[in-house]
């Protein structure tokens, strides 16, 4: 593989504004997810049993437990930490300064900090996979500190081939999860079709993708999972650099066509951010550079060209008619549409799973020698260009660190890989999966697809609170974030994440006894609190309880379906329909003894006092800060982020371009071999201007007088 430097910056860059949405995003609900009056209060955290500080740092890894030797409680802990990696995470985006290693490790121990104190809401497979990017950024960034002049990022291409071993094991264990699950949805090919209304976060064009022909639905499906487990088999770690690039536009048309359709989480943003590591600097070269004309090509160039024409096309071919045979596509000219169905069982499907799981482990072990083997000549060379012994000596141990970082990473990475699909992880030593064990807790490597949702088919179970003054007459909470009310669009949220409205659709699959936070949901709503209402509504009009809160509360779970289109395809006065199915939670009131036994089995009835606010500096400083954050929702506060930043870019290229000296560059003429060959002597302006003749014979006199009559006879002295 050639030269990263490009790909490089576009995946540092990438991680720095994925680090920035999810920053800014988990600073807008804090207050209403873990301030002292939310759902799960992050003082019920600090205030339990004192521990010394190491140990607690050992068995909990956060920031969280320095907060009181600053002054600041809990929350106001939580909201520094947030605001302290959304700046760092903007100035990597804006500064490539900043785009350093310790920039990126201060970033992973932050939102590490974040995700240990934060419980259901921040234990997801998005959260784990930003931890395990963040860490893979801080071994691809520059190291600013041992770096030399000379020697510049001798590492990079090295750990940079852990983001492709990364790319592979989430697109692959993506796709192997959805059959290896037995989900009935993806075996009969129908999961697409009920996708579009019961992802995270349906967009407005999700509902128009549902009035698709049933046909072509299933057709996606069968492309969904050809992508995903067809390309990055083939095409990932291929040799030829063709098949590469043709992965890398696969995933990036697969991960936009999900953005459109259910929103820009982290997780597509993440994997289009992987997927830059499986492109070189020559597929930039158009963009940054003038191209170069084309050289003639010797024999072996041509043959080796020539064979990398018949793998791709081999390749293209393989993909191409093993999805028709193991889905049986048939093409029906009678109604112009393709059939499909799946060709195979779930036992041929494990025996695949497990077939392939060893010669995929060698191929990555394959592809990190070679890389690791192409790269050692060019560091020695580089490392005997740096000046001391010492130098060499920082050097060669700044490269050591690094590979052998690289490696271990990989080798951790083995025992999550082989529990995809339930595979045993036996054939994986006894100390590998020990160390693994003992670094899980920091989230270095994680698995990707095991916890894999299965498509409702009966719908899209939605929790639906209702409260009421006098138990008779119940009026319904709708979110703003959520499906609430049937006459509403899906709301476009971008890569805001509500944390509340996603684990309330999570929760609606099953009972609330396995949502032990919903009791405190339900007890805030009771006592109307502010912070825990903005989570529902930022605006209080929308709100049917602002003037006093319910006395009652009630939960019930509704499923949703998207509406069918009118006879006239316009756009539909309701878009949803929804079917009343069981109880989710009893009704209940302060006091209640139901409640009151709830709380207690979900640890929220312990009597920590309240820490009165602080009057420092810092303190204010936050509280000011909330203040002006204070009534604006996600989506808006990261819109206008993401404004900002991008007038920012481009007004720093249009300064960058204007700097830049306009007009084509004098073109130089072809000098002879004579000249090429002749060192040059002089270096005053007006000999190299006299020595520029047609024939060059001005570079093989030396006198002065020789020079100028040179000068004489050339044409412009005789114009």
């Amino acid at each position: 593989m050639g030269d990263v430097r490009v790909p490089r910056q576009l995946f540092l860059r990438g991680v720095a504004v994925a680090y920035l949405c999810a920053f800014a995003s988990l600073y807008i609900q804090i207050p209403g997810l873990y301030g002292d009056e939310g759902i799960l209060p992050a003082r019920l955290l600090v205030a339990g049993e004192q521990k010394p500080l190491l140990q607690q740092l050992q068995e909990s890894p956060s920031l969280l437990w320095l907060v009181p030797s600053l002054g600041l409680g809990p929350q106001q802990g939580l909201e520094l930490i947030c605001l302290l990696g959304a700046l760092l995470s903007l100035g990597a985006v804006l500064l490539g300064a900043l785009r350093d290693s310790l920039a990126y490790l201060c970033l992973w121990i932050l939102y590490l900090s974040l995700y240990t104190a934060g419980g259901d809401f921040l234990h997801t497979e998005c959260d784990s996979l930003l931890l395990e990017v963040g860490f893979l950024a801080f071994l691809v960034a520059p190291c600013g500190l041992l770096r030399s002049s000379t020697s510049p990022g001798l590492h990079d291409p090295v750990t940079f081939w852990l983001t492709r071993w990364l790319l592979f094991r989430l697109v692959l264990c993506t796709g192997l999860s959805k059959l290896a699950s037995s989900d009935p949805c993806w075996w009969d090919l129908t999961a697409l079709s009920r996708y579009y209304e019961t992802q995270a976060s349906p967009t407005p064009l999700a509902w128009y993708a549902h009035q698709l022909p049933d046909w072509l639905s299933r057709l996606g499906a069968v492309c969904v999972m050809a992508s995903e487990i067809a390309v990055p088999l083939l095409m990932f770690f291929a040799p030829v650099r063709g098949l590469r690039i043709c992965g890398f536009y696969i995933q990036v048309f697969l991960q936009l066509c999900l953005v459109l359709l259910g929103g820009c989480s982290l997780t597509h943003l993440l994997s289009v951010v992987l997927s830059f590591s499986l492109l070189d600097d020559d597929c930039f070269s158009g963009c940054t550079h003038q191209k170069k004309k084309p050289k003639s090509k010797t024999w072996s160039q041509f043959l080796l060209s020539c064979l990398a024409l018949l793998v791709k096309l081999a390749v293209y071919v393989l993909i191409l008619l093993g999805t028709i045979k193991l889905f049986k596509l048939e093409i029906n000219w009678e109604q112009k549409i393709v059939l499909s169905k799946t060709n195979f069982t779930q036992e041929n499907f494990s025996e695949f799973v497990s077939l392939i799981q060893a010669p995929t482990i060698w191929v990555g072990v394959l592809s990190l020698t070679w890389e690791l083997l192409y790269i050692a000549p060019l560091f020695l060379f580089r490392c005997a260009c740096v000046r001391g012994i010492m130098g060499k000596l920082c050097a060669l141990t700044q490269w050591a660190i690094f590979t052998a970082t690289t490696v271990a990473v990989f080798t951790l990475s083995l025992v999550p890989y082989t529990a995809v699909a339930g595979v045993s992880a036996g054939k994986i030593f006894r100390e590998v999966q020990n160390a693994y064990g003992a670094v899980e807790k920091y989230q270095l490597v994680s698995a990707y697809g095991i916890q894999h949702r299965m498509v409702p088919p009966a719908g899209r179970p939605e929790v639906i609170i209702e409260g009421s003054g006098d138990k008779k007459t119940w009026k319904e909470l709708s979110f703003m974030h959520k499906p609430s009310s049937v006459s509403e669009a899906p709301p476009v949220l971008g890569p805001h994440k509500p944390r509340l409205d996603w684990l309330l659709w999570e929760a609606a699959r099953a009972d609330y006894q396995h949502s032990h936070w919903f009791t405190g949901l339900v007890q805030q709503l009771l006592l109307g609190k502010q912070d825990v209402l903005r989570l529902l509504q930022v605006d209080e009009a929308q709100y049917p309880f602002r003037v006093s809160p319910p006395a009652f509360l009630r939960a019930s779970v509704y499923h949703y379906h998207f509406t069918q289109t009118g006879q006239d395809g316009n756009q539909p006065r309701e878009w949803w329909k929804r079917l009343y199915v069981r109880e989710f939670f009893p009704a209940v009131h302060l006091g209640d003894p139901v409640l009151e036994e709830l709380l207690q089995e979900a640890g929220l009835k312990e009597k920590f006092p309240v820490l009165p606010i602080s009057d420092t500096p810092l303190a204010q400083a936050l509280s000011v800060l909330r203040g002006h954050a204070r009534g604006h929702s996600g989506p808006l506060v990261l819109l206008t982020l993401f404004t900002t930043v991008a007038s920012i870019l481009l007004l720093k290229d249009l300064v960058s371009r204007s700097r830049t000296p306009k007009g084509p560059k004098p073109k130089s003429k072809p000098a002879t071999s004579e000249h090429k060959s002749k060192k040059p002597r002089e270096a005053h302006p007006e000999a190299s201007e006299k020595n520029r003749g047609p024939s060059g014979r001005g570079g093989r006199k030396e006198g002065l007088e020789e020079r100028r009559i040179d000068s004489d006879r050339s044409p412009r002295k005789r114009k």
